[in-house]
């Protein structure tokens, strides 16, 4: 959709599409957060961040990616998270957040490094980009 819409001339209807697609993002953000709930991890509500600053910080994440895509030239994009909780991260039985992304990464040709001990846990995700 950033293609078509990128080309948009009608500054009204280009605003009205991406309503549409950010009311959609969060929705599904919403049943991904239902989800989690049913499939008994732990819910993404009840972390100390508010979902107004989880939600905000996706954006930002998405509008990076979306202008390294559109003016960068890269080759790659490495992403790395970090943080200074309990530790802990890894792939388990019965846990699905860490295996999703890791499928997702795999699904790109994409490489993902996780490194967590009782300061905290790093993870970062290397991803080529077709050009």
């Amino acid at each position: 959709m950033d293609g078509p819409l990128g080309q948009c001339q009608d500054l009204d209807l280009k605003n009205s599409l991406r309503q549409i697609r950010f009311t959609t993002t969060a929705l599904i953000e919403k049943v991904r957060a239902e989800m989690h709930q049913l499939r008994g991890a732990q819910p993404l509500q009840s972390m100390n961040t508010s979902m107004d600053t989880m939600h905000e910080t996706l954006r930002i994440v998405q509008e990076l990616l979306r202008n390294i895509k559109q003016h960068s030239g890269a080759s790659q994009v490495q992403i790395q998270i970090q943080d200074d909780g309990s530790g802990g991260a890894g792939l388990k039985e019965g846990s699905y957040g860490l295996r999703g992304i890791q499928e997702r990464v795999e699904k790109l040709n994409g490489e993902i490094s996780i490194d967590s001990n009782s300061q905290g846990t790093k993870i970062g995700v290397t991803i080529p980009l077709d050009r």
